[in-house]
Formats: structure tokens, C-alpha cells, sequence
């Protein structure tokens, strides 16, 4: 009997060792990983420079507060910074990415004294009190009452955006690649027109880039691939190559708005984790990563959509296979095949957050799969 919470449905393996884009079970049966560990393992499982920098960082300092200068927190912020979008130079270090948008949300409410949020439909956002707020059909929201008003527009809806960024609204917070919904791109002439709307309206634009950012769509952050610009950023997932980190990104000036005390962490900017956003961007950075996600990604759309994949949909390697049949017994196929997938609020389809570095190999496992099940 398991002594954790039963708030998961768990799937049946039992995982005890991955190496790359593939991991073993208990009874050494070997799996194809295209799921990622909810898009966490970017650069695979045991990623060798990510494990050394880790173990290097913990045998020297393992842990310090925020109030003390450690050289690892700044090299990361730095390594973050060099990646942004142009005008976000400034990172404040959390843990997840739940944390992470509470925390731009904070800030959206604080720097411009609004009382209202406007939020996508379908969108999903984190389970903390403020996140949750903006995350659609929170029907899990346990809290008494929400913390500020919230207003719903449609995915990709100009006219809905428009007519809800009013006086009121602080920010307007998006995924640009929605995640939990299946890997719906949001479109550029939406996010262009809201980049304008926002600006002309004093409200600060949020990107939530937890699921779509660090490459995973094929440029750094999705919006530069998108040639928007939003307010603030933020980063979880697979910024620490498979250890807990997450970071906001702002520019300076709406930084050094906010006042010493009004934000703060404890674990946020640990040196261990900070040891490995470095080590994660650095391998980023090289010549053929993002190229290879853009590669297989192409791979993908054209050679995925067969046996039960009617359509495929998304950016870079966040992908929802579209299914003739319910999504949940196409990801139990996949698995009896020796394939790991997941789910996601829309019922037919299975969603594909694997290892930036699959390569034709992993790919062609995929595809021999979905031919072998029945559509």
C-alpha cells in the first residue's frame, strides 16, 4: 500500500532507471519516452553534463539564502537573460511553474494597481491560489473565493480580447502553445494584436512558456518563434534538465518597481539548481539542438498521422496526436507497445512532450506503433 496521497492515477510501471529518450522498468522492459515526465527530461534522463554539474555544485555548496551573493545564482540568471526575448533582463528564481506565475501575477497586480486578469479558455496555468484562478474549468479550485476577477476569452478570438482588455485589466496571461488543452498553438496575428492592444492599454502581458519554452517549440521561448514580445516570462519544467527550478523573466524597469519583501522564496536560486539551468542552457546552446527539435517535430507531422491519428496539431515537440478513437486507450496501446504518451482535457488526444533529443530512431519506434494499433 502506497503512503502517498491518491491523487494521481497512476499508469501501472514501476520506472527505475532511464538513460536518453529511453527508460527501464522493474521488470527491465526498456520504453521509448514521449512523454518527458510532463515535459521535465529535455535533454534526456541522466543527461551526463546536467548529473556532473549537479553532483559538482552539491559537493561544494549545496545550499544558501537569497540574502547572500552565490556566483552559480548569477551565472544562471545570465544564461537565462542570453536566451529571452529582447527587454527581459532581469530573473527572479522560484521553484515551479505554478510558483512562478503566482509570482508574475503578483507583479502584473502590484505594478499597475488593476483589479482584473483576462485569461484564455482552456488554459492552464498551475493549482496555486492565484494560478489556479486563471486556469479554465478549475473545477478543483478548493479555496473559498478567488483572489481578483478573472475574464474569459476564446483562444485566438481578436474581438473577444479586444472588448475584455478594458480599464480594469492588469494583465493578460497566455500560454502561447496550450498545453493540458492538447498542444493548441495560439496564432501570431492573435498574439500581435494583443502585444498592441496591451501596450496601448497600459497592461502588462504575461507568457506562460512553462510548458512551450526552453526549445521545446523549436526557438528558445515559443513567443520569439511567434515575433511577440510580452511584459514578463516564465520558465519551469525543463529548465534544470530534470531537477525542480522555475524563473520569471521581466524587464528592469518593472523589476526595480517592485519593493524589497513583496516577493521572496527560500529554495528559489539554490545552488544546486542553478548548477543545472547552466548546464541545461549550455547544451541548449549548441549549433544542432534547436535544429533537431524543429527536424523531428517535421518528422512527426508528416509520418505520425496513421493508424488511430487522424490529425496532428501544435508547435516544435509539443504535440496532441488527434485519435479516432478515446485518447486514454490509444496512450494504453502505445505503452503495451513499449511507448510512453499522455493525455490531456481533450479526450481524443494524446499528447507528445518528449526529450529534445529524439532522434530518427525514436521517431520511426513511434510511428511503427500507431501503425500497428487499430484506428
Amino acid at each position: 500500500m502506497s503512503l502517498e496521497f491518491p491523487v494521481y492515477t497512476r499508469n501501472g510501471l514501476t520506472i527505475v532507471g532511464g538513460k536518453g529518450y529511453r527508460v527501464t522498468d522493474s521488470n527491465g522492459r526498456e520504453y521509448l519516452d514521449f512523454y518527458g515526465g510532463h515535459a521535465v527530461a529535455i535533454l534526456g534522463h541522466a543527461n551526463p553534463e546536467v548529473t556532473q554539474a549537479i553532483t559538482e555544485q552539491a559537493s561544494t555548496l549545496t545550499f544558501q539564502t537569497n540574502v547572500v551573493d552565490v556566483p552559480i545564482r548569477e551565472t544562471a540568471c545570465e544564461q537565462l537573460v542570453s536566451i529571452a526575448p529582447p527587454g527581459m533582463d532581469r530573473v527572479f528564481l522560484v521553484n515551479s511553474g505554478a510558483e512562478a506565475n503566482e509570482n508574475a501575477l503578483r507583479v502584473a497586480f502590484t505594478a499597475t494597481g488593476r483589479s482584473k486578469a483576462v485569461a484564455l479558455k482552456n488554459g492552464f496555468h498551475g493549482r496555486s491560489a492565484a494560478a489556479s484562478a486563471v486556469t479554465d474549468h478549475a473545477s478543483w479550485y478548493a479555496f473559498p473565493r478567488k483572489p481578483f476577477d478573472v475574464e474569459w476569452v476564446a483562444p485566438n478570438s481578436v474581438d473577444e480580447l479586444e472588448k475584455a482588455l478594458d480599464k480594469d485589466t492588469a494583465c493578460f496571461i497566455f500560454e502561447p502553445v496550450q498545453g493540458m488543452a492538447g498542444a493548441v498553438a495560439l496564432n501570431e496575428t492573435f498574439l500581435q494584436a494583443a502585444r498592441a492592444f496591451c501596450t496601448e492599454r497600459g497592461i502588462l502581458m504575461i507568457a506562460d512558456e512553462v510548458q512551450s519554452g526552453m526549445g521545446r517549440s523549436g526557438t528558445f521561448f515559443a513567443v520569439q518563434g511567434m515575433h511577440v514580445a510580452p511584459d514578463m516570462a516564465t520558465l519551469a519544467k525543463g529548465i534544470g534538465g530534470g531537477f525542480p527550478a522555475a524563473a520569471l523573466l521581466a524587464s528592469a524597469s518593472l523589476a526595480d518597481s517592485i519593493k524589497k519583501g513583496w516577493l521572496g522564496t527560500t529554495f528559489g536560486g539554490g545552488p544546486v539548481a542553478c548548477a543545472a539551468i547552466v548546464a541545461t542552457v549550455n547544451a541548449m546552446k549548441r549549433a544542432d539542438f534547436l535544429p533537431n527539435v524543429v527536424a523531428m517535430s517535421d518528422k512527426l507531422k508528416r509520418e505520425a498521422q496513421i493508424g488511430p491519428v487522424t490529425a496532428i496539431q501544435g508547435k516544435g515537440l509539443l504535440l496532441g496526436l488527434r485519435t479516432s478513437r478515446p485518447a486514454k486507450d490509444v496512450v494504453a496501446d502505445l505503452q503495451a507497445r513499449g511507448i510512453l504518451a499522455g493525455g490531456a482535457s481533450d479526450p481524443n488526444i494524446v499528447r507528445l512532450l518528449p526529450p529534445l533529443i529524439i532522434d530518427h530512431e525514436a521517431v520511426d519506434g513511434l510511428v511503427a506503433a500507431l501503425r500497428d494499433i487499430p484506428s
